[in-house]
């Protein structure tokens, strides 16, 4: 896993690994004063959201993200387990990576090597490796029999590098051996990463072209992989699939507090069932418009209630890390979350590097 720890202030931390989360920690903390070197824009493509945040070097200072393009894509129907949405996700990753491609001057012949980073025996580690086993290898057939190969391909090889406590060797060691040997164009890494909020967790997806550290995201920072340390473009494919349990605490704080606010400002009795935000019946996703007032807060929680959010967070650090009690979690579902996930990915990868392959057919390979 990969991670990006941004400081709310001097006395906790807060893991995240996607761009989109570390610009509106910084927002929250600056009194959500817009910085210059951080650029965000909200677009639709088929009906996928997708946030793109652009990074220059004044940015990477204000957030701590490296310099580039960093795009989110809102994959919810995965949760959802809705099919046609899933889909529309492919494709729009395919055609995220292929702008990518585009904008790094990549040629449509030139070998691409995909790197499935994680632990394939842990389940929300596994995402890497359980996506390039669904990746539409061809390097071999070039080599081997290139006249039986049509139109519309590349060169396309993969590799599980596996993890430091399984292999012991630092992954990034056999990245570097591999492309050293086989020489690549360039590489596209996919690894699980940690989120800020429970909203994201198995949702989003994000892609950059600013290349990515193996194993940072449980804390074990490696070397990391970028173009400037392998002379190559380097994309980086993500998704959150686990949240530390200071960030559970702290969000189900927040969604009490909404949901006596939204009680009182619709006038409501407070004795009213309380349901979850996300049930087919619950009338709309709570927002911060729904937070009550300091007095009310106050009524509901006392002073917990009053507390900012990096406050929260800190209180409830310094009650848990103590006792070994941070947990990093993941849904319950996470196995079916990360099979739809892993085919998702390697769908829009396949169709964005083979001009031959598209959605549909691409979801029918498989080694």
């Amino acid at each position: 896993m990969e991670e990006f720890i941004l400081e709310e202030n001097k006395s906790f931390q807060v893991r995240t690994d996607l761009a989109i989360e570390a610009k509106e920690m910084y927002v929250e903390d600056k009194a959500k004063k817009e910085k210059q070197g951080v650029i965000v824009k909200d677009r639709l493509e088929d009906d996928i959201k997708i946030t793109d945040v652009l990074v220059n070097k004044q940015g990477e200072k204000e957030i701590g993200k490296k310099e580039g393009t960093y795009i989110t894509i809102y994959a919810d129907g995965v949760k959802r387990q809705d099919t046609k949405k899933q889909d529309k996700a492919a494709k729009v990753l395919a055609l995220e990576i292929k702008k990518l491609l585009e904008k790094k001057k990549v040629l449509k012949k030139q070998t691409a090597l995909i790197v499935g980073l994680g632990n394939w025996q842990v389940t929300p580690d596994a995402l890497g490796p359980m996506t390039t086993d669904k990746i539409m290898v061809t390097s071999h057939l070039f080599q081997l029999e290139y006249e039986n190969v049509h139109e519309g391909y590349r060169p396309v090889a993969s590799i599980q590098p596996g993890v430091m406590g399984v292999t012991g060797i630092e992954t990034s060691d056999i990245i570097y051996g591999v492309v050293d040997k086989f020489k690549p164009d360039f590489i596209i890494a996919i690894d699980a990463l940690a989120a800020r909020s429970i909203e994201r967790v198995n949702e989003t997806i994000q892609l950059t072209d600013t290349g990515i550290q193996p194993g940072s995201g449980v804390g074990n920072r490696r070397k990391e992989l970028s173009e400037e340390v392998l002379g190559i473009p380097v994309f980086a494919i993500g998704v959150p699939t686990v949240v530390d349990a200071v960030t559970i605490a702290s969000d189900t704080i927040d969604y009490i507090l909404k949901h006596f606010g939204r009680e009182w400002k619709e006038k409501d009795k407070l004795s009213k069932k309380l349901t979850p935000f996300n049930l087919p019946f619950q009338s709309k996703p709570f927002s911060e418009e729904d937070l009550p007032n300091k007095q009310q807060s106050n009524t509901v929680l006392g002073l917990i209630g009053n507390l900012t959010d990096a406050e929260k967070r800190t209180l409830i650090s310094e009650v848990l890390t103590p006792m070994g009690q941070n947990l990093m979690v993941t849904p319950k579902e996470v196995d079916g979350f990360m099979v739809d996930m892993a085919d998702l990915l390697a769908r829009g990868i396949n169709a964005a590097l083979h001009e031959n392959v598209t959605i549909n057919n691409a979801s029918t390979y498989t080694r």
